[in-house]
C-alpha cells in the first residue's frame, strides 16, 4: 500500500516522495534506517572534501579561481539537484557527483568569506551540526512532532521565501537590488534569522519522511534520495548560517 502523502519544504524530500513507490517483491531488501544514515554520511564527507579544492585555492591567493569553482559547483548542483528531485531513481548515481558539486559550492563560499571574517567557516559549521544534533534529539524524543499543522506553517513558509528568493534574482537582472536583504542592518538580520529557523525546521520534516520510508518498506534506491534530500537541507541551512554570521560580524565592525 502507498504511504500516505506528506508535505515538506525540502524540494528534495516532498509529500510525493514517497508517495505511490512500487512495493517490493518477496525477499527483496528495502530502505532501512541504517542504509539512510550511511549514505547521508558518505555524502558529507564527499561535500566536505571537495570543499577543500577551493579553500586551496584561496590560500595561494587566486580568488578569480575560487569564484570560477564556486559558480561551477552553483550551477552544476542546481541542475543535478534538478534531475534528482524528478527522477529519484537516478539518485543512486547522481548523488555523490551531486555532494562534490556543493561542496565547491560551499567551500568557495566559506573561503572567500573567512578571508574577511576569520573563523566564520568553523563557527557556521559548528552552528549547523549543532542545530542538526538538537533537533534530531528533540525529534527522537518526541519534543518536537511533524504534525499536520507543523508541516503547513513550515512549507508555507518555505514557500515564501523561495518566492522571495525568485524575485531577488528576477530584480538583479534589471540591476533593482534589495537592500534590505542580507544587509547588516537589525531588520535585515531580523530576515536572515527567520529564514535560519524555516531551515532548521526542514530538517524535522525531512526525519519524519525517512522514518515513514523506512516504515512503509520504500526501495533500497530511496536511502540515497533520502541522503540528498538531507543534504539539500543541511547546505541551505549552512549557507543561511554564513550569511547571518556575516551580517552580525558586518555590524560590529
Amino acid at each position: 500500500m502507498p504511504l500516505p502523502a506528506r508535505r515538506t519544504g525540502n524540494p528534495g524530500l516532498n509529500e510525493k516522495t514517497f508517495a505511490n513507490l512500487p512495493r517490493l517483491g518477496i525477499g527483496v531488501e528495502g530502505m532501512t534506517l541504517k542504509g539512510t544514515i550511511d549514505k547521508s554520511f558518505m555524502l558529507l564527507i564527499v561535500l566536505m572534501v571537495a570543499a577543500l579544492w577551493p579553500w586551496s585555492q584561496m590560500v595561494s591567493g587566486d580568488v578569480q579561481a575560487v569564484s570560477g569553482i564556486m559558480m561551477l559547483g552553483l550551477v552544476g548542483g542546481f541542475v543535478l539537484a534538478l534531475i534528482i528531485s524528478f527522477k529519484a531513481t537516478m539518485a543512486p548515481y547522481l548523488a555523490i557527483p551531486y555532494a562534490a558539486l556543493e561542496g565547491l559550492a560551499v567551500g568557495g563560499l566559506s573561503a572567500i568569506l573567512e578571508q574577511r571574517y576569520h573563523g566564520i567557516a568553523i563557527q557556521a559549521v559548528g552552528l549547523t551540526f549543532g542545530v542538526l544534533a538538537v533537533l534530531l534529539i528533540a525529534y527522537r524524543m518526541h519534543w518536537i512532532r511533524a504534525t499536520a499543522r507543523f508541516r503547513a506553517m513550515v512549507v508555507g513558509a518555505t514557500g515564501g521565501i523561495a518566492l522571495l528568493y525568485l524575485a531577488t534574482i528576477v530584480l538583479s537582472f534589471f540591476h533593482i537590488a534589495v537592500p534590505v536583504l542580507n544587509s547588516a542592518t537589525p531588520l535585515g538580520i531580523g530576515i536572515t534569522l527567520v529564514i535560519v529557523c524555516v531551515a532548521a525546521l526542514n530538517l524535522v520534516l525531512d526525519f519524519d519522511l525517512i522514518e515513514r520510508g523506512v516504515a512503509g518498506g520504500a526501495p533500497k534506491y530511496m536511502e540515497w534520495y533520502a541522503g540528498f534530500g538531507l543534504m539539500v537541507t543541511l547546505v541551505w541551512l549552512y549557507m543561511e548560517m554564513l550569511m547571518l554570521l556575516t551580517q552580525t560580524r558586518s555590524r560590529r565592525s
